[in-house]
Order: structure tokens, then C-alpha cells, then sequence
């Protein structure tokens, strides 16, 4: 029997409310922070939709007040699964943003290990939309996607991508983390995100990297989300060199 839910998010973001709005209502904006690849119809009663490991869900438009608020809706599943969302958009002075996520609706069987999961992954993508809006505003990213199913538990999965960075002990945010992929030119940038045993995330200038461990109870599996800014940027080869370092990474 599916479960009611609702989760509630506020972030901060160093943006004005048409930085935020371009970032969050449309589908090069959500590329640039979110995982997967998003279309937006702008206006109330369009099409929303994201495409993400060969699958691609769609929900309609409920709200659409550009700068203000901007929500959807999905169709209810099979199982009755349902989900809205809600981006509701208040400025600040100094060219500031409050944004508020609420995201709601009716979750299948195991829905407890789901909610946990939302929470965890919506404080990395948050954080990801506060990166992107600061360091990348104006432009559009990429998004890069690999995945690596029963990778290992917490411990070992962050324990080989922190080495592979060149990190020994604890992970803080601010630390320098360079790392070489066969294929792409060095990655040389800081640790803008440290939420282990969840996430980790390396900024540079030309790119957001961001790992996810799913945890136990959702198979361990090791998810990079990344998003590519450099004006000569390969996403299809990109994709193809980080798909095979997650498969050939050392970890346990």
C-alpha cells in the first residue's frame, strides 16, 4: 500500500529570482544542476519531462508563475506511486534568493527507504544548484551520467573515489582533489561538497562532479552526475570515459 509524503527544502542561493527561475522552470537550466536530461513546455497545462538511464517520465504543469512559482504533477503509476513538485521563489536583497522546494504525493511499497533517499539526494542537487548559480550563472551544463551497481558498501565506495582524487582521511569541503580519466583532460578543482556517506562533490572551473552512493537497502549502487560547462565539451565521450573508470574503479 503506497504511503502520503511531503518534503520541504529551503536553500539560499547567491542569484536573483530570473537567475533562479531560468535555473529551475527551464530545460537547459535543470541539465545544468539536476541529474538527467529535463524539457519544460512554458505555461500552465504543458508537458514536463525527464529522461534519465533510458526512462523517461512526464508530469503536467500546475503552477507557472515565472519568477515566483513554478510546479508540476505526475500521472499516478501502477502501483499508485504520484509526485508533485513545487519551486516557490522569494528574492533578497543584495541580488539573493530564498528558493523552497516542496515535493509531494504517494510513495510505492518501500517507501520509507525511498523518503530517505529523497532526502539525502535532494541536499546534494540543492547544493549543486547553489554551486552552478554562483560559479556558472549565465550558462548551460551538460549533464554526464555513469553508474556502478553493488559497488561496495559506504565505507568503500568513498574510500576509493576519495583516493582516486588524491584525498587521504577525512573529506572537508575546500580541499584540492585532482584526478585523471582516460580520455579527458585532468580534472584539477576543490571539494565543494562533502555530505559522506551520501555524496561528495569537486568543483572546478569548467565543471560540477558529483558522486552518489544509493546506500544498502538500494543496492550500493555508486551514481556520477556531472555537468560540463567548457565550450568544447564531448558529453557522449565524456560519458563513455567516466562510464568505464566507475566500472575499472578498485574498490573493497
Amino acid at each position: 500500500m503506497g504511503q502520503r509524503f511531503e518534503l520541504q527544502k529551503d536553500v539560499e542561493l547567491a542569484a536573483t529570482p530570473e537567475q533562479v527561475w531560468e535555473a529551475i522552470a527551464t530545460g537547459p537550466g535543470i541539465d545544468s544542476w539536476f541529474m538527467g536530461r529535463s524539457e519544460v513546455e512554458p505555461r500552465e497545462g504543458g508537458r514536463t519531462s525527464f529522461t534519465m538511464a533510458g526512462q523517461t517520465q512526464e508530469a503536467t504543469v500546475t503552477a507557472w508563475e515565472p519568477g515566483r512559482r513554478f510546479a508540476y504533477r505526475t500521472a499516478p503509476g501502477p502501483d499508485g506511486a504520484i509526485t508533485a513538485m513545487e519551486y516557490l521563489i522569494e528574492g533578497r536583497g543584495q541580488g539573493s534568493t530564498v528558493l523552497r522546494l516542496v515535493q509531494s504525493g504517494v510513495l510505492g511499497d518501500n517507501w520509507e527507504t525511498e523518503y530517505e533517499a529523497m532526502k539525502a539526494g535532494w541536499d546534494m542537487y540543492l547544493g549543486t544548484l547553489a554551486a552552478y548559480v554562483a560559479h556558472f550563472p549565465g550558462r548551460s551544463g551538460a549533464p554526464v551520467a555513469a553508474f556502478r551497481p553493488q559497488a561496495g558498501t559506504p565505507e568503500q565506495v568513498w574510500a576509493a573515489v576519495a583516493g582516486a582524487f588524491g584525498i587521504t582521511g577525512p573529506v572537508t569541503e575546500g580541499q584540492r582533489a585532482r584526478l585523471t580519466v582516460d580520455g579527458l583532460p585532468p580534472i584539477d578543482g576543490v571539494v565543494d561538497l562533502a555530505g559522506l556517506p551520501t555524496y561528495f562533490g569537486v568543483r572546478t572551473d569548467d565543471a560540477l562532479y558529483r558522486f552518489l552512493h544509493s546506500g544498502t537497502d538500494r543496492g550500493n549502487v555508486l551514481v556520477l552526475g556531472h555537468h560540463l560547462f567548457a565550450a568544447d565539451q564531448d558529453p557522449a565521450r565524456a560519458e563513455q570515459a567516466w562510464q568505464s573508470w566507475v566500472e575499472k574503479l578498485p574498490i573493497g
